[in-house]
């Protein structure tokens, strides 16, 4: 499916009948190849959908310029063109940093928030020497061919012992990159949200991973420290993108925390 949200074409999937799930992917993949186990498992008691962000899967190449501010005014108007606010709010890695941005942005949007293996933006929680080493990182392999960004940027996404049968459709994704999405994505990621924590009032999920390398549980142990009644949950097993390397233990986190707060 595909919608208009401000001159920019939006590809989105949409699946199931209840109260409105948003899932938002990082900056690689898209929303089916990062959220696929979930759309389908959650389908049966929420509706859920999941966005392809401006330059990412089938949606539109963002602008010039288009920063956190501009992806989080975009995911809200998309969240209200589809007249499902208020919405609970899941985002993965850059996905993270977009909710809390669209949450401060946008107050009454959100019903709740989960973040999976995401930041308050990579100056906000890695501080601003490792988040200028990420995003120089970052915008180097955006000059690489497909096959080579997908070489450098796949083992870091997951555990080590990964079955890479179970990955291989999200690894299919990451190889059809959009180098200028990839780049506007990176360099949102690299905006500092700490800011908005300490505003936080609606329930919140904070789901890592313990061999995530990207964002570690150190970065979600932060973040616990500063949302009021966040919860905080470690995953055993899986890497960064943990909704694809262990989406029926994310799924079921999930699922327990939206009945808690539905």
């Amino acid at each position: 499916m595909r919608v208009d949200v401000g001159g920019l074409e939006i590809a989105y999937e949409l699946a199931g009948s209840g109260p409105p799930v948003v899932l938002a992917h990082g900056f690689v993949g898209d929303g089916r190849s990062t959220w696929g186990g979930q759309i389908d498992a959650l389908a049966d008691e929420f509706t859920v959908v999941a966005w392809d962000a401006p330059g990412a899967g089938g949606s539109s190449d963002p602008p010039d310029g288009f920063g956190m501010d501009a992806y989080a005014d975009c995911f809200a108007a998309f969240v209200r063109t589809l007249r499902i606010a208020p919405a609970h709010l899941v985002g993965l890695s850059f996905g993270g940093a977009l909710v809390l941005a669209t949450f401060h942005r946008h107050r009454g949007l959100a019903s709740s928030l989960a973040i999976v293996g995401g930041y308050a933006g990579w100056r906000g929680s890695l501080g601003y020497a490792e988040a200028e080493k990420r995003l120089a990182r970052a915008l180097e392999v955006s000059e690489l061919s497909p096959e080579q960004f997908a070489a450098a940027m796949v083992p870091s996404m997951f555990s080590p012992s990964v079955d890479l049968e179970v990955v291989a459709s999200f690894v299919d994704r990451v190889r059809v990159f959009r180098p200028d999405g990839f780049r506007a994505m990176a360099r949102a990621s690299f905006e500092d949200q700490s800011h908005v924590l300490p505003e936080v009032d609606v329930p919140t999920l904070l789901l890592y991973a313990d061999h995530d390398v990207r964002a570690p549980v150190a970065v979600g142990e932060a973040m616990h420290a500063v949302v009021r009644g966040s919860q905080l949950v470690v995953l055993h097993g899986p890497g960064h993108v943990s909704s694809v390397e262990a989406p029926n233990e994310v799924t079921r986190e999930l699922r327990r925390f939206l009945r808690s707060v539905t």
